[in-house]
């Protein structure tokens, strides 16, 4: 075995390796780049080398650099991890003619799958179903589109060498087949460093099955099961669960041998995955990953096995740990993953610090993984993922149900997060029937992201009154009355109080008679204090009992309540003003990102809902559009310019009397 191995990755995927690292005995070296010096993988790791400045392709894509790093301190191997190098053939060849080895399958393998049009030839060939589409080189505008109309819509606009949703857009009509496709060629140029695309017959109401594989170099190949990640948005894999429910056990030993088919017409070694569109009982060859998976946690939980320690061991040289016939289903296991974003805007990534994250002590049912820890950060150079959260049962419902548990144990404070999307998952019947494809989150949409969705409630509401106006945290102790010079004390005669809190840009005016530990809030009712002791707040509301978890930092606080997640903070009028009134023309930055492209000037009339500028963060675009009617008052960006959230982008002149509906 290894004494020592480097992981060229960061994160959640170091920190997992990290551990199986430390349980077999082998010394880790993390890399980082300047904005992860103070990361959690780089706090758990054995050692710790910086690797460059913050943008991907100054650090954690520099091979070089990274092999530099492996041979000064030692390192026999490189893990790659998932994601960056994982499946770049140069680097896999690179580390091996450094005399390191490198933690996942051979060049030829890796060059083999990378290209998705490649792969499904290779596919076809080898008997494996491929979905109908066009692969070829022809890249020509106008080519593609007549190949779309040909292939029939709806069509998946996908790039060759994409992952994770990057340079993929579904197109349902031929109007907007040209536009989707120059947005693929910048995500995809952005990501991957290739435009090259190609198109594929979008299936309606499919699945997302794929099957987990392992080689070694002795030639043996094996499958441990299948997963369904069919729970996405943006093409992005959101809920993944293992076995896939509603299977036959003939199409699991169909789909299952067609999997290892794939690796054996590669010559595959390490851990990889095939991944399989699947509609009825039919199902088509999509990609392989030639890697270790994201969800691979939940394989892990039906099976009992630790797979970067196979990686370990396969790398070594060593055979598989066990033939097929010793690989075996038991239970079912669910992965949630927790992302910095806002469901409620188009599931716009969010960054900042996180003040505070705490989950249940991890044991056979629960698993956490993560790479982040109270007080770090959720960087705009990276993926804005946070944990995630595993969960198994003896079946699926009762995996389900730890799941609900989990999420309602989880807590994390300072940004907004998909938390309260996620729990209304597993609370969704449908869902709970195991009656699931790649559109159920499109199709439920309003079920899952109501108008409603993280906005307060009368309990929420009285909860906060209590909170702030009891002084209940001493960050919040300039409205409490314990606090305030007008001689007010408890027992004197009721003293009338009010706040006024933010929510999603709402501002809510809150009037409340204190009489000692309760409040009589106007428009609520009586509030009175029971319990509060490290965040968690109990109280009577009207008599009914109500419970929450109230995280705080400064003038904010997030209250967790039976899966709900509410985020507010006091009215500050020098900085809510814009927000207040929903930025009237203002047309300002929602995340931090780069401008990708500017469609007005100063003097254009524009109508409300007219797209205005695109930008990009984290390697996705998003399309801004006018608020209002009226006239550009001002354009204050430009191509190529890089903003922070909330920076003053557009202006636009309202047309006289659009706001006078009073």
């Amino acid at each position: 075995m290894f004494e020592k191995i480097l992981i060229a990755n960061r994160g959640e995927i170091a920190c997992r390796v990290i551990k199986t690292a430390r349980k077999m005995g082998v010394k880790s070296v993390a890399v980082y780049s300047t904005a992860d010096r103070r990361a959690l993988h780089v706090r758990m790791a054995d050692e710790a080398v910086c690797i460059g400045e913050p943008a991907s392709s100054e650090s954690y894509l520099r091979g070089d650099t990274i092999i530099k790093a492996a041979l000064d301190c030692g390192a026999e191997a490189i893990h790659p991890g998932y994601g960056f190098l994982s499946e770049n053939a140069n680097f896999e060849r690179a580390c091996v003619a450094s005399g390191l080895v490198f933690i996942g399958p051979s060049a030829d393998s890796i060059s083999a799958m990378g290209l998705k049009d490649c792969a499904k030839d290779i596919m076809s060939k080898a008997g494996v179903p491929v979905v109908p589409g066009y692969q070829g080189e022809q890249q020509d505008d106008n080519f593609l589109a007549e190949k779309a109309e040909e292939i029939g819509y709806p069509v998946l606009i996908k790039a060759v060498a994409g992952g994770g949703g990057k340079g993929m857009r579904l197109v349902e009509h031929a109007s907007d087949f040209i536009g989707a496709l120059a947005t693929c060629r910048r995500e995809s140029s952005a990501a991957f460093a290739n435009d090259h695309l190609l198109i594929e017959k979008y299936l309606i109401q499919p699945r997302h099955i794929e099957v987990q594989v392992f080689g070694d170099r002795q030639g043996n190949v094996v499958h441990l099961f299948e997963r369904d990640c069919s729970l996405q948005r943006r093409h992005q894999k959101v809920v993944e669960e293992a076995p896939a429910p509603n299977i036959s056990d003939k199409f699991r030993i169909e789909i299952c041998n067609a999997a290892v088919r794939a690796a054996q017409a590669i010559d595959y070694y390490g851990a990889g995955t095939v991944e399989f569109i699947v509609q009825g009982d039919t199902f088509y060859f999509m990609e392989m990953n030639t890697r270790l998976q994201v969800e691979h946690p939940v394989t892990e939980m039906i099976t009992g096995q630790d797979l970067v320690e196979w990686q370990l061991r396969v790398a070594c040289g060593e055979v598989l740990p066990l033939p097929q016939d010793d690989i075996a289903i038991n239970g079912h296991a669910f992965e949630s993953r927790l992302y910095a974003e806002d469901p409620s805007k188009g599931f716009m990534p969010q960054t900042g610090r996180v003040h505070h994250f705490s989950y249940p002590q991890q044991n056979q049912y629960m698993r956490v993984d993560t790479g982040i820890e109270t007080g770090d950060s959720v960087s705009v150079h990276y993926d804005p993922m946070v944990a995630k959260l595993v969960t198994w049962g003896e079946d699926r419902t009762s995996a389900a149900l730890n799941m609900a548990e989990l999420l309602r144990r989880t807590y994390m404070g300072g940004l907004p997060s998909n938390q309260e999307f996620v729990a209304s998952v597993f609370d969704h019947n449908v869902f709970i029937d195991a009656v699931i494809d790649t559109g159920f989150i499109a199709r439920y949409e309003q079920d899952l992201i109501p108008e409603t969705y993280a906005r307060t409630t009368e309990n929420e509401i009285a909860l906060a009154a209590l909170f702030y106006l009891l002084g209940l945290d001493a960050q919040s102790s300039a409205v409490s009355p314990w606090n305030t010079h007008d001689n007010w004390r408890i027992g004197d005669s009721a003293m009338q109080r009010s706040l006024s809190l933010v929510n999603k840009g709402e501002v809510i005016h809150v009037l409340a008679t204190c009489h000692g530990e309760s409040l009589d809030v106007e428009g609520i009712g009586q509030v009175k204090l029971l319990s509060y002791h490290e965040g968690a707040l109990k109280a009577l509301i009207d008599g009914v009992e109500a419970y929450a978890v109230v995280l705080s930092h400064k003038k904010n606080i997030t209250i967790f309540s039976n899966g709900r997640v509410v985020d507010l903070h006091l009215f500050a009028p020098e900085l809510d003003g814009d927000i207040v009134d929903a930025n009237g023309g203002r047309i300002v930055a929602p995340m931090p990102g780069s401008i990708v492209q500017v469609m007005v000037e100063t003097g254009s009339f524009v109508s409300k809902g007219q797209p205005l500028l695109v930008m990009d963060s984290m390697k996705v675009e998003t399309t801004l559009a006018a608020n209002c009617d009226g006239g550009v008052k001002g354009v204050h960006i430009a191509p190529g310019d890089q903003v922070q959230e909330g920076t003053l982008l557009i202006e636009i002149e309202q047309e006289e009397g659009e706001n006078d509906a009073a």
